[in-house]
């Protein structure tokens, strides 16, 4: 897998220089540029994946480059950063489509976050840009019986302040669904603000809420807002609710029930008005039952629940989405053009889609990559589906077939119990059990997938 491409754009060449070689440490392709219109040729000229720029710049300000990036390359997130940071201007960020608002000076551990956020994000609304239009349902989410019946549900809810629960599997397209309610709210005009609670462990989750004054903790240099006042007027979705730790859940609960919170380090309650909408795979009924998630917070997440069903279930929709992505990925990808065959989406519908929407659109950009001709053909669908899910005869993510006695299966038990143990001690929550086991967090995703776990 290639590199994220990441574009610097700041006046101030030190500045630019440190950011750019944070992020390369970290295993990023980064590239810094010192104007806005040096980014615009930059962008023109090759592939990016997440553009950085300062706000303050002679010529071009970050503001104007938000402007043209989203014009011009719309599934590009744009994150910004600024030693002036103020509430109105973050705010005017965010409603202008800016996917974050980063202070100066900058924690490596929060901008390694917030990139990792936004490539995430972008990856899962690649088809559909955060700030477009929202369009007619059976181009945004679906046209089966399914899929009506949650359309349904959107709209009746959509004109109401009513929280919103998003239930499903992973990849079912919860997070568009979110967008969508927005965009038939009568707060479309203002901001939609995405938290995505399982990338974050809990003391950057807190700040990435609630926001901090001045001196709330070592390297607080100044009062930063949070993506709960940053959403006032407009949708707060909260993706992954149910990895969040219990002293989260606390917060989490006052804010729903009293429409206020505190920032970090604060004295005073802040009054907000927002609408909120959550989003989960996990099955929180059982987790009130063990005591791992609040039965109250459960309650003020759950007034009005929607699932969105999986992909397995919606076959009159994997046509309609396949054809939707192969026509945007191709134009992206320089395949203008490019269709598929009859027999191509035949054999599209004959796969199960365990990954849903989210395997559905990745496998289409490989196949718009790979496909030979001006058509996707069945004989191309099954090389890709052959080449990433046969792994020595065996579908992937699971784990291989072996002895029970041998060492390698004493090592898969151990390395099982371990994780189940680490989970537990974590309540669920994934980030602190990497933590507890001393391994990064996509090291743990991997393992649970590859000791099939998940």
């Amino acid at each position: 897998m290639s590199k994220a491409r990441v574009l610097v754009v700041d006046d101030d060449r030190a500045v630019g220089l440190v950011l750019a070689s944070l992020l390369k440490q970290a295993g990023y392709e980064s590239h810094h540029v010192a104007s806005g219109e040096d980014a615009l040729a930059a962008l023109a000229s090759r592939a990016i994946d997440v553009v950085i720029s300062d706000v303050r710049m002679p010529g071009m300000d970050g503001m104007e480059l938000l402007g043209e990036v989203k014009q011009r390359t719309p599934d590009v997130p744009v994150l910004l950063l600024t030693a002036h940071g103020s509430v109105p201007l973050a705010v005017e960020a965010m409603k202008a489509g800016a996917a974050e608002f980063l202070l100066k000076p900058f924690d490596r551990d929060e901008v390694l976050f917030t990139v990792e956020k936004a490539l995430a994000t972008n990856a899962r609304v690649a088809a559909r840009p955060p700030d477009a239009p929202v369009r007619g349902e059976g181009q945004v989410l679906g046209d089966s019986d399914a899929m009506r019946e949650t359309i349904a549900r959107l709209k009746k809810a959509a004109p109401t302040v009513a929280t919103v629960l998003l239930r499903g599997e992973s990849g079912t397209g919860k997070e568009v669904a979110a967008r969508t309610l927005h965009g038939w709210s009568p707060r479309h005009a203002g901001p939609f603000v995405a938290v995505h609670c399982a990338a974050l462990p809990d003391n950057l989750l807190e700040s990435e809420l609630f926001g901090y004054e001045k001196g709330a903790f070592t390297g607080a240099t100044q009062r930063k807002p949070g993506r709960v006042e940053l959403a006032q007027g407009g949708t707060l979705f909260l993706d992954e609710i149910g990895d969040i730790s219990p002293a989260v859940q606390v917060k989490l609960l006052r804010l729903l029930q009293e429409k206020e919170f505190q920032r970090l380090g604060g004295t005073s309650a802040e009054k907000v008005d927002v609408r909120f909408v959550a989003a989960t795979h996990r099955d929180l009924e059982a987790m009130v039952e063990d005591g791992t998630f609040r039965e109250d917070l459960f309650y003020r997440l759950n007034v009005v629940p929607v699932w969105m069903p999986p992909l397995r279930e919606r076959g009159d929709d994997v046509a309609l989405l396949a054809n939707r992505f192969c026509a945007e990925l191709a134009d992206q990808n320089g395949r203008a053009g490019l269709r598929f065959a009859a027999d191509g989406i035949a054999a599209l519908r004959a796969h199960d889609w365990p990954g849903n929407v989210r395997e559905l659109q990745n496998l289409v950009e490989r196949l718009v990559v790979f496909a030979e001709g001006d058509a996707i053909r069945a004989s191309d669908v099954e090389r890709e589906l052959g080449a990433r899910s046969a792994r020595n005869g065996r579908p992937s993510g699971s784990p291989a077939p072996i002895d029970a006695g041998t060492l390698d299966a004493h090592r898969v038990e151990a390395e099982k119990g371990a994780i189940r143990d680490a989970l537990a001690r974590a309540q669920g929550n994934r980030t602190q059990a990497a933590r507890l086991l001393g391994i990064s967090r996509r090291t743990l995703y991997n393992k649970l997938a590859e000791l099939g776990l998940e």
